[in-house]
């Protein structure tokens, strides 16, 4: 379940039984090669819960603010990070929609810009 209701069938989740939010976030976390956080401005609540999960479990992390940072800036970021760490399995994390509306198609364009680059390169 997402904050806005059913997860589609077509993504390839499970869900964790019996699990509250905090035990999702560390499954994420965990389950993971490395975690990128996108955010506006700030972060706090489950996005800061994030970020302490990965300092506590040695994951690696990166933290873009995208009232800093151009949508190809970030783009470049996020692929040097997956590169970096050679990840295959990335944790993409962030305030809830609730808290940043402009975030889902600020995050669907920065991810499209990095699977498109790597689809390039590859």
């Amino acid at each position: 379940m997402a904050e806005d209701g059913v997860v589609p069938e077509r993504y390839p989740v499970r869900e964790l039984p019996g699990a509250g939010y905090v035990e999702r976030t560390l499954e994420n976390v965990i389950d993971s090669d490395g975690t990128l956080i996108l955010y506006w401005e700030r972060y706090d609540g489950g996005t800061e819960l994030t970020a302490e999960f990965c300092a506590e479990h040695e994951r690696p992390l990166l933290c873009l603010d995208l009232a800093k940072v151009t949508e190809d800036a970030a783009v470049r970021q996020a692929i040097e990070f997956i590169r970096r760490y050679g990840i295959a399995v990335l944790n993409v994390a962030g305030p809830r929609a609730s808290k940043w509306p402009q975030g889902r198609d600020r995050t669907c364009r920065l991810i499209a810009g990095v699977l498109d680059a790597i689809d390039r390169r590859s």
